[in-house]
């Protein structure tokens, strides 16, 4: 077996394996060991020797002794040798158990008890299977950083007592929230990656995945499909999103043709699976707002007021200055831009660092022929914005606006 196909199967097996030893021992960091002793084994004999028929059962065989003869060979595990021999001493589990061993994985990774970017860094570590160096370049730091970042985090899940488990029903809708606003959070980093790359597919396709996995193992909460379509829908426009020379292209400018219409009818797909549990939540409603723009032949042709009613609804479920925001954008593009402006009125004091709002009442003066309002506002969205290509493409814009 080549290397490449090596690295494939570590990238399928990783978070099972590590779930299931995590399951078996209690410990996050002898399981994370063991793991890596079993790729490292699988690395240096299946080029020679060939595959195993069940690689994953392999691995875990292969784990599971090297972590009795740490056992054996450490004086102060030398009393627990038996008590680890019975851990173990488990039969091979089954697909479901081990999908129970993951689910529960997630819901520890993603414990409220831990702040959001350790959440985020022990999900793509334990969850996704990222190196350490993948995880430290979505925060901008040194890999030597992060490293002490998941050594602190695991710490704290020790201190804590964080429960690895799936909540109970009566917990369940809590504790579901905040994994899914970290798999949504995951594939932003990677949409609109801060790292300086305007897109980091592998963060995107990660995420989506953890979607995906969440709708089988949680197929009757409604939400799951609709993070799951939301992520589809966006992810279809991907491949328009930037041009040739790396520049963002913005919504109105991009080819449609480019957009993937697999994801769009995967997106789709999804949102009606969820929509017919008849339990509407904010991500439900984000995935329709997403499909509503992706069934949209053109920018003028999209159904804004549609898109307008939707984020109403939105901002009775989940109400933030953003939805605010995003309803008066969608308000001024159908029924003129001083409906917009009056709703940008209300929240202009919550969202004055934030430079979309800046950008949207640029766009919005412009269009009602206030250019000096248009001016000033363009100006503060280029001084608050931290990303060179924004600022170019925010300049681009003001040309164009002001011309």
């Amino acid at each position: 077996m080549p290397p490449s196909e090596v690295a494939e199967v570590f990238g399928a097996q990783w978070p099972r394996l590590v779930a299931t030893l995590r399951a078996d021992l209690g410990d996050l960091d002898l399981a994370e060991d063991a793991a890596q002793h079993a790729f490292a084994a699988a690395a240096e004999r299946w080029p020679r020797d060939g595959a195993p028929d069940v690689p994953g059962a392999w691995l875990l065989t292969v784990a599971r002794r090297w972590v009795i003869d740490q056992a054996r060979q450490d004086v102060r595990w030398a009393q627990r040798e038996e008590a680890v021999r019975a851990s173990l001493r488990v039969p091979q589990r089954d697909r479901g158990a081990i999908a129970d061993d993951l689910l529960a994985m997630i819901f520890g990774c993603c414990h409220r008890a831990l702040d959001e970017p350790a959440r985020v860094a022990l999900t793509l570590r334990y969850v996704v299977g990222l190196p350490t160096a993948s995880i430290a370049r979505s925060f901008l730091v040194p890999e030597q950083t992060m490293a002490k970042r998941l050594v602190r985090a695991k710490k704290k899940i020790a201190v804590s007592r964080v429960p690895f488990e799936v909540p109970d029903r009566a917990r369940l809708a809590d504790s579901l929230y905040e994994v899914l606003k970290i798999v949504y959070v995951i594939y932003t980093q990677g949409h609109a990656s801060p790292t300086g790359e305007l897109v980091r597919g592998d963060l995107c396709e990660e995420a989506r995945w953890l979607a995906g996995a969440l709708c089988e193992m949680l197929p009757e909460e409604p939400e799951t499909w609709g993070l799951a379509a939301l992520l589809a829908y966006t992810d279809a426009r991907r491949p328009s999103r930037l041009d040739d020379a790396g520049e963002i292209v913005l919504l109105r400018d991009q080819d449609r043709a480019g957009w993937n219409a697999e994801d769009i009818a995967d997106g789709r797909r999804l949102l009606g699976r969820g929509l017919r549990l008849r339990r509407v939540g904010p991500y439900q409603v984000q995935a329709a707002i997403a499909g509503a723009h992706a069934s949209a032949p053109t920018f003028d042709e999209t159904d804004w007021r549609t898109i307008r009613r939707l984020y109403a609804v939105l901002g009775r479920l989940e109400p933030s200055p953003i939805v605010v925001l995003n309803e008066a954008v969608a308000a001024s593009l159908a029924d003129g831009p001083e409906v917009g402006l009056a709703l940008l009125q209300p929240i202009a004091a919550d969202l004055d660092e934030y430079h979309y709002f800046h950008l949207a009442r640029a766009e919005m003066c412009a269009a009602a022929g206030a250019h000096d309002d248009a001016r000033e506002a363009f100006d503060r969205a280029l001084e608050l914005c931290r990303s060179d290509a924004e600022r170019r493409a925010i300049t681009r814009v003001a040309a164009a606006k002001l011309a």
